[in-house]
């Protein structure tokens, strides 16, 4: 099969940083789903993975974590799905990824794609809508049509994970949703999106909340740089307030929490298949939902580029912008 990785860690604008190479076929699991992949979306998960873990020696690594395809095969143990399903998912980051023609994947983790997408835009949908739906209903606490009078902060809002964290929380909660952006196009996406108001995350958050009306924050969902906004959102929220993050802070002083009782929460959509957790079918119910709410006009894809074929060439260029930290939206791919 046709795949796309690395032997080396390398910087992105390296020709080897990412290779065309071919691949045999893997054979599924007891309880794994052979995918025949059709599109893919890219993270910022995939360039931390290019550039901190080498392949073993000799070996070659396949990157990706959001895929749409359709079920060639299934394990003899697999009761979810069967052979021609169309299927999105995120993946298991222990795992090879979907930067291939084939994937084999867990069915606890996979959900149906929605009919009213192609599979391009459905592509950008599976991981942030796992990571945004743990972060703000499993995390965080919120219930689903509840949240009246209280307000939601989300800090790098017009990011993948944001894209859709703000779409939940203003169509599945009665939270006041705040989003962070600091370019004009970022601003009108996010509100776009339904968020009620947005903030520049390059000036200090009070004094943006301020301006438009808000004192306190009852929740703060920090999806970037959370370590350069850690005083800021001590003071944004309100005492027993909640922190929700999903970046990698290089230092975190959890002492500046403790005067107002804030609650700190991290969210990693991988945790459940890392450590094969008793109840990672929640994220097989957590995409057959989405997909639902998809159909129903509920949530829209978060797709705003199409890169092009899965190849080594377009995937350094998609690597290169989430590098760049300019990303609005996602980036999908398609076809090899």
């Amino acid at each position: 099969m046709k795949a796309v990785g690395y032997r080396q860690s390398l910087p992105i604008d390296d020709p080897a940083a990412l290779e065309d190479v071919t691949l045999d076929t893997p054979a599924p699991g007891p309880r794994d789903l052979l995918v025949k992949v059709q599109a893919v979306a890219v993270n910022p998960v995939d360039t931390k993975i290019r550039l901190s873990a080498a392949p073993e020696q000799g070996g070659i690594k396949i990157l990706g974590w959001d895929a749409v395809g359709v079920v060639e095969a299934v394990g003899d143990a697999v009761t979810l799905f069967r052979p021609g399903d169309a299927v999105w998912y995120a993946g298991d980051v222990s795992r090879q990824g979907c930067n291939a023609e084939y994937q084999c994947v867990d069915e606890r983790i996979v959900g149906r794609k929605p009919e009213n997408l192609s599979a391009a835009d459905a592509a950008a949908m599976p991981l942030t809508t796992v990571t945004a739906w743990e972060l703000l209903f499993d995390r965080l606490g919120v219930l689903p049509g509840r949240g009246q009078g209280k307000t939601l902060l989300v800090i790098g809002a017009g990011g993948g994970v944001g894209s859709v964290l703000v779409q939940l929380a203003r169509q599945l909660t009665g939270l006041t949703v705040i989003g962070t952006a600091s370019r004009d196009a970022t601003r009108d996406w996010v509100l776009s999106l339904g968020a009620h108001k947005v903030i520049d995350h390059t000036r200090p958050l009070t004094e943006g909340l301020a301006q438009v009306g808000i004192e306190e924050v009852d929740y703060v969902a920090s999806l970037t740089h959370t370590d350069a906004h850690v005083d800021e959102i001590v003071a944004a929220l309100r005492p027993q307030g909640r922190l929700g993050l999903i970046d990698d802070p290089m230092a975190l002083d959890v002492r500046k929490f403790k005067r107002k009782s804030i609650s700190l929460h991290w969210e990693f959509m991988y945790t459940r298949s890392l450590f094969q957790t008793d109840d990672q079918i929640r994220q097989h119910r957590i995409l057959m939902k989405a997909a639902d709410l998809v159909e129903q006009g509920v949530v829209r894809s978060t797709a705003t580029e199409h890169y092009g074929a899965i190849n080594a060439e377009n995937l350094r260029r998609a690597h290169a912008l989430m590098e760049s930290h300019q990303a609005r939206g996602k980036v999908v791919l398609e076809g090899f």
